[in-house]
């Protein structure tokens, strides 16, 4: 259905390129980036689900960050897939509001879900001896049901912003999803307040984690600098490292796409750095924190041991 005040029903997507002869190898690629994603997020998912010793704060955060991770991709590669495969990829004007909605719930819940667990390493770090009262499961559920009103909120924003707008004609999205700044461009009426709204919304959905994120690392850091023990401070800043690389990829790649006017950005650039932060990074976030985290490796190695004995 489409919105009061806009003649358009339904959005054609441009695609990431027009090329026939490149559209079966990106999807054969996608694909399989698709289910290395699905295979890790869910496979750490079951993992903490499973052994009881894991059911600690850090690894609650990491259960929901694989849960968000797995959703979100799940919202926008099937269909980027179908466009690879599809004569003319079109989106009802409904679907596409869901869409953007839904992937604007898992971007901020992500963005928000990692200051919280920059929170809680600040509390393991410079606070372990109250380290299990100040994060206990009341806090913690409490620090989770914050992350998502705020992405619930977050996306409410987006999605009647963008609703609102006139469509007159011009239906072709030149993007694989419906994403903020490709609606905007085929807006015939003014975008000044619409963009207005993005900057401030984002600035909020970006800035409040990176403060939190950057005020939790600098007490890290400098209490890590007072331990006199070598191997002391190598275990803080391995505990750490997971997190602070997640932290830059998924920041690094949405400020890029998001903190800078369409003007001074080109939409085909907009596409990669999209590209990254919904396809790209949730695949590598459980890898990253499988291959440098001690716990979940020996845990994947005994549970998988387990299995094969049975």
């Amino acid at each position: 259905m489409a919105a009061k005040n806009s003649s358009v029903t339904e959005f054609i997507f441009a695609g990431l390129t027009d090329q026939p002869g490149l559209q079966i190898p990106l999807f054969s690629l996608f694909l399989g980036i698709y289910m290395v994603t699905l295979l890790g997020n869910l496979g750490l998912i079951t993992l903490i689900g499973l052994n009881s010793h894991l059911h600690t704060p850090m690894y609650f955060f990491l259960f929901n960050l694989s849960l968000v991770d797995f959703c979100y991709s799940t919202t926008i590669t099937p269909r980027m897939l179908k466009s690879f495969i599809s004569k003319k990829n079109i989106i009802l004007h409904a679907e596409c509001m869901t869409q953007l909605f839904f992937f604007c719930f898992f971007v901020i819940s992500e963005s928000f879900l990692l200051s919280a667990m920059a929170y809680d390493r600040y509390v393991a770090i410079c606070k372990p001896l109250v380290y299990t009262v100040t994060m206990s499961p009341q806090v913690c559920l409490f620090l989770l049901l914050g992350v998502y009103v705020m992405g619930f909120s977050g996306a409410m924003v987006h999605m009647g912003s963008i609703a609102s707008l006139t469509f007159c004609h011009d239906n072709l999205v030149n993007h694989f999803m419906c994403d903020i700044f490709p609606l905007l461009e085929l807006s015939c009426n003014s975008s000044y307040v619409h963009e207005l709204v993005v900057f401030v919304c984002v600035a909020i959905d970006i800035g409040m984690p990176i403060v939190t994120i950057f005020i939790s690392y600098g007490l890290i850091i400098s209490s890590i600098l007072h331990i006199h023990s070598t191997e002391g401070r190598s275990k803080a800043f391995s505990t750490c490292s997971s997190h602070i690389i997640v932290v830059s990829l998924f920041f690094g790649s949405g400020a890029f796409a998001y903190l800078k006017p369409p003007s001074t950005l080109p939409l085909n650039q907009g596409k990669v750095s999209s590209l990254f932060y919904t396809i790209v990074v949730p695949m590598l976030n459980p890898l990253i924190y499988s291959l440098r985290n001690k716990d979940v490796k020996v845990t994947l190695r005994k549970t998988l041991k387990r299995k094969i004995f049975f």
